[in-house]
């Protein structure tokens, strides 16, 4: 059991319809362990999605979640929509790079500006997979097709645009490294604003061979993680091994501790845009994928804030409620 009374089982979802061995089906079981041990009620989550291999990915946990999937590169905007209506449910998006990165680049964009408060994750192949495995618009150039073709074009860093656009929890982490992934789905549970995670997650039928940048074999040669990371909540006895190295760490809004400690003594600061930008880009050049922690803003507004809304969620309002009477109520 957990801290609210249920077992993992009542956190899992339908059985995956997706290849067996895709890197989704990964994320899906750390996504059903974050929630499971932050003790987050499914009854209080809705679960938003796309089009692409990825967005069926929210049917296979919290069966009994609210959802919506929406139509191509729509997802942001339906988020946005549903978090206005009613801000007392916590939102996950699930995404890929093509719904994400192309068809919903510019509504990615406008969510991330306006700090929606969410847990967004891409799962990230760097192909189209439902559509037989062309490339996306973050396979990387040089990197080749299983027919050989070969990527011309410059690929789009999901994690630099995040931080351009000011989003205020930026993170990359790989699906198939759950002592990674699981703690930054918690700490981006427990984010206020928009916590971005992109995950790269191979896809093991169009994106698994060499040539590819996102094959499993590719980014374990490639894999450097930035820091290692931890979230001890309040209830928790605190044991962690800090090692060497040196160890930052930082209080989360319900009192938890996300804890993060420097590998390799890289000098890292969460909170510099310029800095993290720097770090993604020095590893872009070097061929590395990185991954981690990129940016942490603990103080930036989320939207409910910024305009003003009332504390009682515009869905749950009545006749009543609109009364210039009752009005004034209603922003206390």
């Amino acid at each position: 059991m957990n801290s609210i009374g249920l077992k993992r089982s009542d956190y899992v979802g339908l059985k995956s319809t997706l290849c067996t061995g895709c890197g989704h089906d990964s994320v899906t079981n750390h996504i059903i362990s974050a929630y499971f041990e932050s003790g987050v009620s499914p009854y209080r989550v809705a679960k938003m999605s796309g089009i692409g291999c990825s967005s069926k990915t929210p049917a296979y946990f919290m069966n009994s979640a609210h959802g919506f999937n929406s139509i191509h590169g729509r997802m942001a905007p339906i988020s946005t929509g549903a978090f206005l209506a009613n801000h007392e449910l916590q939102l996950i998006g699930i995404s890929g790079d093509g719904d994400t990165g192309s068809i919903g680049l510019g509504s990615f964009c406008h969510l991330l500006r306006r700090n929606v408060p969410m847990v967004y994750i891409v799962e990230n192949n760097g192909v189209y997979g439902l559509t037989k495995g062309q490339f996306s618009a973050t396979a990387d150039q040089g990197s080749s097709l299983k027919s050989g073709e070969i990527n011309p074009f410059t690929s789009i860093d999901l994690c630099s645009l995040a931080i351009d656009m000011g989003c205020s929890f930026v993170a990359r982490s790989f699906s198939g490294d759950a002592k990674q992934l699981v703690p930054l789905i918690k700490a981006a549970i427990q984010h206020r604003g928009t916590a971005f995670i992109d995950v790269i997650s191979p896809c093991i039928a169009f994106a698994n061979h060499e040539g590819s940048t996102k094959s499993y074999q590719a980014v374990r040669e490639h894999l450097k993680a930035l820091q290692e990371l931890g979230v001890i909540s309040p209830r928790s006895e605190v044991q962690v091994d800090y090692g060497e190295g040196e160890t930052h760490e930082v209080e989360l809004p319900d009192g938890s501790v996300l804890w993060l400690k420097k590998l390799n003594s890289q000098e890292h600061e969460l909170n510099n845009p310029s800095l993290s930008q720097k770090v993604l880009r020095e590893a872009r050049e070097q061929g590395q994928i990185i991954t981690g922690l990129f940016h942490y803003d603990p103080k930036a507004k989320p939207l409910n804030e910024t305009l003003g809304l009332i504390k009682k969620p515009l869905a749950q309002l009545n006749e009543e409620d609109f009364r210039l009477k009752k009005l004034p109520q209603l922003f206390r």
